[in-house]
């Protein structure tokens, strides 16, 4: 028997500012990708938790500690930076060393659980980026910062993740420019290769009607 493997990719523009939270679902086989645009050297922490569909109660369940979650992360390069197994409910975190777009894929390891049994798997998604990433009340507590100490911290984290932002968007722009440049100098060529095809073209039937017209000794 042969198991297709479906792979959906959805396409997320995200404010850096801002968690994204979502759920989705997948199937026994399923497969889904996210893909985050995100700046350099920037923390990425996204929590989950699944939920099994129960037929019987038809309603969605927290899912057994047997069913666990694989997560994929790839860079801009398509090398892999994360892979690894989770449990049914768990958290990754990664650090971008390439502007661009991330990869992130989730499936299940159901195949090896029979208690899946081709059912609906529910999946609760977090993805905290930059600063939201970082949990202020353990740092205060572990530098034993003040209200105000901790406060300075998060606007000097704030302006940094600001600055990777317009980075990024600086090294977005540089290659929009390359690549506009090089398709217009390519369609300028192209449109001079056309010119002079139909200047031979044009050269070769004049010489074609005028040894015709010699032949039929017209002229």
């Amino acid at each position: 028997m042969v198991v297709v493997r479906m792979k959906s990719v959805f396409l997320l523009q995200l404010f850096y500012s801002l968690a994204s939270s979502l759920y989705f679902h997948i199937g026994e086989t399923e497969k889904k990708c996210f893909i985050e645009e995100i700046p350099d050297e920037t923390m990425i922490i996204g929590n989950y938790r699944t939920q099994l569909y129960d037929k019987q109660r038809e309603e969605y369940l927290p899912a057994t500690q047997g069913l666990g979650m694989f997560v994929e992360v790839k860079d801009p390069d398509d090398k892999v930076i994360l892979s690894r197994q989770y449990g049914s409910e768990g958290r990754f975190t990664f650090t971008s060393h390439t502007p661009g777009e991330h990869q992130i894929c989730l499936h299940s390891n159901s195949s090896k659980f029979a208690l899946f049994a081709g059912g609906m798997l529910r999946v609760h998604l977090d993805i905290q980026v930059g600063e939201h990433a970082n949990n202020y009340a353990e740092i205060a507590a572990k530098d034993k910062l003040t209200e105000l100490q901790l406060r300075v911290r998060q606007l000097v984290e704030q302006v940094d993740q600001i600055q990777k932002e317009q980075n990024y968007q600086r090294y977005r722009e540089e290659r929009f420019r390359q690549t506009s440049e090089s398709t217009n100098q390519r369609v300028l060529w192209w449109s001079i290769v056309q010119t002079l095809i139909l200047v031979a073209i044009g050269i070769w039937q004049m010489r074609h009607l005028k040894s015709f017209f010699e032949a039929k000794k017209l002229v």
